[in-house]
């Protein structure tokens, strides 16, 4: 299992955030996630970063597809290729209604067809072939007699730079593990992978290209070493509570239908009504234990070790820790003997 470091969104001291992902990757982390919200941008960060850091991987997560053209993705991502020395991977996802129509105004719709174009297109971009592209949602070039095909101007370092997409409904995660490098979940908890995602991941990698090599099925956890501590895991509730009560309306939050699929249809709702009423603490008190639980990696050693072994058995290759310690040494400390704990 590799081991990555999912940085926070939210976090204003960015100088400071890279100067401890140096640190980790000293400590034995092989990645770098940086994500992309309604905050800063992803791609100025992994910019730092890739000045910064020298072996680890770097990967964007996620980049929102309705936010750029498809040809700008792939030009920011062969960019950030280039200068972080063949080392990053381009995390992309279709996000959510309430980020790109409600921050950024763009129309959310088909998101499983306009990711499918999107990746060809890059890849296409990618190979440095004159790029025409007449899709449902794309077309390149617009037809007219002043435009004509064109292929980007610099050698990419890699003619295929990985892709890794988000997705948490059926049809999304079916397409990851069709035409993605890898699969970037959310919220996976161990126990009901198989159940909520098996037949999805089956039906992807019946058609998959045997050329994008094994499937990688990597998860942002929160984590923590030390004697069980509740308190540590504070963030991480209200973060749930956020993702399922804020992060869409009723009947359009993605967060909310995957926790019901998991079996806790009476609790979503529950946290979604006290969450959008204004009543945040509540909200983040009603999610079930169990869940905040199964989604994180807190505890002595032995417990991390057993949780590290069920998100194995759940097909997970890459770990995506959130250090909790309170202080800078002690989240390295932590992350070095994390990489000693994985399988």
């Amino acid at each position: 299992m590799r081991l990555g470091i999912q940085l926070g969104y939210s976090g204003d001291d960015f100088a400071a955030e890279a100067a401890e992902a140096v640190e980790f990757e000293q400590a034995g982390a092989d990645l770098v996630v940086v994500p992309e919200a309604y905050s800063f941008d992803a791609v100025s960060r992994l910019g730092y970063l890739a000045a910064r850091t020298r072996t680890m991987d770097l990967a964007s997560g996620v980049m929102q597809l309705y936010t750029r053209t498809p040809t700008l993705t792939a030009m920011t991502a062969a960019g950030l290729d280039h200068v972080s020395g063949g080392r990053f991977n381009l995390g992309l996802g279709a996000s959510g209604p309430q980020v790109i129509e409600g921050f950024h105004g763009v129309r959310y719709d088909a998101p499983v067809a306009r990711t499918r174009e999107v990746v060809e297109i890059c890849r296409r971009v990618w190979r440095r072939e004159p790029l025409t592209f007449d899709g449902t949602h794309y077309r390149i070039p617009l037809p007219g007699d002043h435009t004509k095909p064109l292929k980007i101007i610099n050698h990419p370092v890699r003619p295929r730079v990985p892709i890794l997409l988000a997705a948490m409904g059926p049809r999304n995660v079916a397409l990851a593990a069709e035409i993605a490098e890898g699969w970037q979940a959310l919220w996976l908890d161990p126990r009901a992978a198989g159940r909520v995602f098996g037949d999805a991941l089956a039906d992807g990698r019946s058609r998959r290209d045997p050329a994008l090599g094994p499937l990688d099925i990597s998860v942002p956890v929160p984590f923590a070493l030390g004697d069980p501590d509740p308190g540590l895991l504070t963030r991480h509730r209200a973060q749930l509570a956020l993702y399922l009560g804020g992060m869409g309306a009723r009947g359009r939050n993605f967060s909310n239908d995957l926790v019901r699929r998991y079996g806790y249809a009476d609790q979503a709702r529950r946290v979604q009504d006290l969450y959008l009423s204004g009543r945040r603490a509540e909200a983040a008190a009603a999610v079930p234990g169990d869940l905040v639980a199964a989604t994180s990696l807190a505890g002595r050693p032995d417990d991390v070790r057993r949780g590290l072994d069920a998100l194995a058995a759940a097909g997970v290759t890459t770990l995506l820790a959130s250090p909790l310690a309170t202080t800078r040494a002690e989240r390295v400390k932590d992350v070095a003997e994390l990489r000693r704990l994985l399988p």
